[in-house]
């Protein structure tokens, strides 16, 4: 079943949002490009795609609200830096009437898959990663749906913080910049048909 069913919650006006997508990295231009930045780059493919532009909201987030014949759903960027991701996620959930947890997709780099490597997952442990501590705490559940893009390991767990902050090497950057698209197509096929298909389809590769 797809994701992107009509909303149950009648008392809102106008077209539902069947779907939230964060993408977790942080603000301000020195983060630009950084591994731990992919899900913010996810984001604006997705925006790109849809014709939308992001835009600064009241819940510490930029926004954007995407409408096709078929799907309506949101896109953002948390502003909040990414150990904080959960005070931006949750309010937008409440406010846009998005709180069922399959409906919440967050797009985010991940250690434990090599530069390249993109995954869909449904729930499970959360790696390390300080974003999905925070959307968890918030959300006060950890079975949202992930899109996950690897960004390999660190020389050592001491070295975690300068890893995914660092500078990239160019042969990483281009296999970061594919991984990027191979998310956004991820995150479509989610959208469309849902996390089981989608799932079926990019963890196969």
């Amino acid at each position: 079943m797809a994701l992107l069913r009509r909303s149950k919650r009648p008392e809102r006006r106008g077209t539902p949002f069947s779907a939230l997508v964060v993408g977790i990295g942080n603000p301000g231009r020195e983060y630009e490009r950084s591994r731990h930045n992919v899900g913010f780059e996810v984001i604006d493919e997705l925006a790109r795609r849809a014709g939308v532009t992001l835009k600064a909201s009241r819940d510490k987030s930029l926004l954007a609200e995407v409408h096709t014949d078929y799907l309506h759903y949101l896109l953002a960027k948390p502003m909040t830096y990414v150990n904080n991701s959960g005070q931006a996620v949750a309010p937008l959930a409440r406010r846009f009437g998005v709180e069922e947890l399959d409906r919440i997709i967050v797009v985010h780099d991940e250690l434990d898959l090599a530069p390249g490597v993109v995954r869909v997952k449904v729930g499970g442990g959360l790696a390390g990663h300080n974003g999905l501590r925070s959307i968890t705490q918030h959300l006060k559940s950890q079975d949202f749906v992930r899109v996950r893009i690897g960004v390999g390991k660190p020389p050592s767990k001491e070295r975690g913080g300068e890893h995914v902050l660092s500078k990239i090497p160019q042969a990483e950057r281009a296999l970061l910049d594919e991984s990027v698209i191979r998310a956004a197509d991820a995150t479509e096929l989610i959208l469309k048909h849902g996390a089981d298909s989608a799932m079926q389809q990019t963890n196969a590769g």
